[in-house]
């Protein structure tokens, strides 16, 4: 009996699901936000958080259970450690957020936004603000 056993299936089996696991993972720290599934969604939070608080402790067994984790993706884990925790050393923790983008045309699958919270903007997204140059000075 699965009582009191929340781990998401996603329709997948245990290997498949690790594997699917760590890509999103990779993917979101290479890219600092993944549109995915609402149900992958929330089934990678946990993962990247737990990812994050590894990384935090920037210790050699760190480094290497981030790899087993990972499947030896050796620069996302370089990227992770190097780039992504230190911007979270004041949190403790809730490092993701989840935006629901509504349902997807082709099968009506609820979608939504993985990103870090602490993200830096990135040049063309919507979170950078671009001020106009004629407030600089005067024309006379």
């Amino acid at each position: 009996m699965r009582h009191r056993r929340n781990t998401p299936k996603l329709g997948r089996s245990q290997a498949h699901r690790d594997a699917l696991l760590a890509n999103q993972v990779i993917s979101l720290i290479e890219h600092s936000r993944i549109k995915t599934t609402l149900a992958k969604a929330k089934a990678v939070k946990p993962f990247a958080e737990k990812l994050i608080t590894i990384g935090r402790k920037n210790t050699l067994h760190a480094r290497r259970l981030a790899l087993a984790y990972l499947f030896h993706n050796q620069a996302a884990v370089r990227a992770l450690f190097e780039k992504v925790a230190p911007r979270t050393a004041g949190r403790n923790g809730g490092y993701t957020r989840i935006i629901k983008l509504g349902s997807r045309n082709s099968d009506a699958s609820e979608m939504a936004l993985l990103e870090w919270v602490d993200q830096a903007p990135e040049a063309g997204t919507e979170a950078e603000v671009a001020t106009p140059a004629t407030e600089s000075a005067p024309q006379a």
